[in-house]
């Protein structure tokens, strides 16, 4: 059924998917989770986004799956969005999206200083957000470590208020 996509449908379907993902409506989550068995990396990545903002947690089963990924954006949306359930099972991918080096050579987009983005540090933010909403001791000492030395403010910025809300 989805074999054949164009570009241009991947592309409603992943606005659709968001927009799915926002609504709040719980009943949602049966409709979505087909769709983490598609092809297209952007529509598993966006899926998983949408799950993980979705109530309840009859996805759980997707987004463990999904952190087993082969395409790192899927794993790290896995990650995140377990850490909003309050559930640790993507620690060792936050690990991952707070080691530099890791993401660097993961993250195969520019950094246009020009707009001010940062795709590197993106990730990393992200990561940092779903450690501080875990407050997991273990990812402590990479967050003090990002807050003193990390070249980027932004992630500077990021892991001296996750430290804040761990306490």
């Amino acid at each position: 059924r989805f074999n054949g996509w164009t570009p241009e449908m991947a592309e409603t379907r992943i606005s659709t998917i968001w927009a799915l993902g926002g609504s709040g409506d719980e009943r949602v989550v049966a409709r979505l989770t087909p769709l983490f068995a598609v092809p297209d990396p952007g529509v598993r990545k966006i899926v998983v986004y949408a799950l993980g903002a979705l109530p309840g947690t009859t996805q759980l089963d997707t987004l463990r799956t999904a952190l087993q990924d082969d395409t790192a954006d899927v794993r790290w949306n896995a990650a995140v969005a377990l850490a909003r359930k309050n559930n640790r099972e993507g620690v060792p991918v936050l690990r991952q999206m707070l080691d530099r080096a890791y993401v660097e050579q993961t993250v195969k987009r520019e950094v246009r200083l020009d707009e001010d983005k940062d795709p590197i540090a993106d990730v990393m933010i992200s990561g940092l957000r779903a450690a501080a909403t875990l407050k997991d001791e273990s990812l402590k000492p990479s967050i003090s470590a990002l807050s003193t030395s990390d070249r980027s403010m932004k992630v500077r910025d990021a892991a001296l208020e996750a430290l804040k809300v761990m306490g």
